[in-house]
């Protein structure tokens, strides 16, 4: 590690990738060094184990590893990093440019989509009481690992993101990934990743006592897919024993114009229907809450929150 991290090019790529996920070609323009250059440093941080690779769709985004001994190692090595530096300095300027260019693309996608976005959230209950809901729920009890399935926009992470230890959000959409990028950088909340993956194949290990996920939230994700229940177990499978899923969808409806211009394949669901799910993960439902929209018609809809958690010790840990 000592060794990957002394050169100077791989010492300035180990420090902006602390600050922030970048791809090859925005690290090149930062660093204003060739592309196979770049990429042969990466490669031996990677085999350091000094920063992750993650694949997102064509795109590779790396970062600087969080866990153990090289997590250790870069947050000394920044502490001695020359805070005067010039190179280091003009580093973070172009870094701050890159950031403001990803951001510019993130907004013009939310703001050509916003308007449908925005016809929705009208239909339902207010976002600040369902989120206060949310954070109640799950904020009880120390986080040490958040995975926020279906993150979209990444709201959930900035909610919960001052709460727990470490959080990270998966989306099959590219799309919404820079929007929650984007929103996480700017909110200082290093410590919460994203990433392109499917809810029904999470790119995670089966939940033991020591490794897993405290928290697996879905926030009005369920009714967009075939098959919710494979979501929930897929779920629970990541569970560390004692672990909770929170479920923040719609109650029951008739609204039958979300499911031919917004993709909904489902209209709700039933308390009964949810619990089905938990009892085929093995959840133990604990508790589900209803709150309402603020004008009482037809065409407004009922936001449920759903809580299970697993048991404490899992079957195969017990034997």
């Amino acid at each position: 590690m000592l060794r990957a991290a002394g050169d100077p090019t791989r010492l300035r790529l180990l420090m902006l990738l602390r600050e922030a996920e970048l791809t090859v070609s925005e690290l090149t323009e930062i660093l204003g060094q060739s592309q196979p250059r770049v990429s042969r440093h990466l490669k031996l941080l990677c085999e350091a184990r000094l920063i992750d690779r993650f694949k997102e769709g064509s795109w590779v985004f790396y970062r600087a590893a969080e866990q153990h001994g090289a997590a250790q190692l870069s947050a000394t090595i920044a502490g001695l990093s020359a805070k005067t530096s010039p190179l280091l300095a003009g580093d973070h300027a172009r870094l701050a440019a890159v950031r403001e260019a990803r951001a510019a693309k993130a907004a013009a996608f939310f703001k050509a989509n916003a308007a449908e976005w925005e016809r929705i959230r009208a239909l339902h209950a207010p976002d600040a009481k369902v989120e206060a809901a949310i954070l109640r729920l799950v904020s009880g009890q120390p986080i040490a690992h958040l995975l926020d399935a279906g993150t979209g926009t990444g709201r959930m992470l900035e909610l919960l993101g001052p709460h727990i230890d470490h959080a990270v959000g998966v989306d099959v959409s590219p799309e919404m990934l820079a929007i929650a990028r984007d929103r996480l950088s700017r909110a200082g909340l290093k410590h919460c990743q994203v990433r392109l993956a499917d809810a029904y194949r999470l790119p995670f290990g089966a939940g033991s006592m020591l490794k897993g996920f405290d928290v697996v939230l879905f926030h009005q994700v369920l009714h967009f897919l075939d098959d919710p229940q494979s979501a929930v177990l897929e779920a629970a499978r990541v569970l560390r024993p004692g672990g909770r899923v929170l479920i923040a969808d719609f109650a029951p409806h008739d609204l039958e114009f979300l499911r031919d211009e917004y993709a909904h394949r489902r209209l709700g669901f039933s308390d009964h229907e949810v619990g089905a799910w938990f009892d085929a993960a093995g959840l133990q439902h604990e508790t589900n809450e209803a709150i309402a929209p603020m004008v009482q018609d037809g065409n407004k809809l009922t936001v449920k929150i759903w809580l299970a958690r697993a048991a404490s010790i899992r079957k195969q840990e017990a034997a």
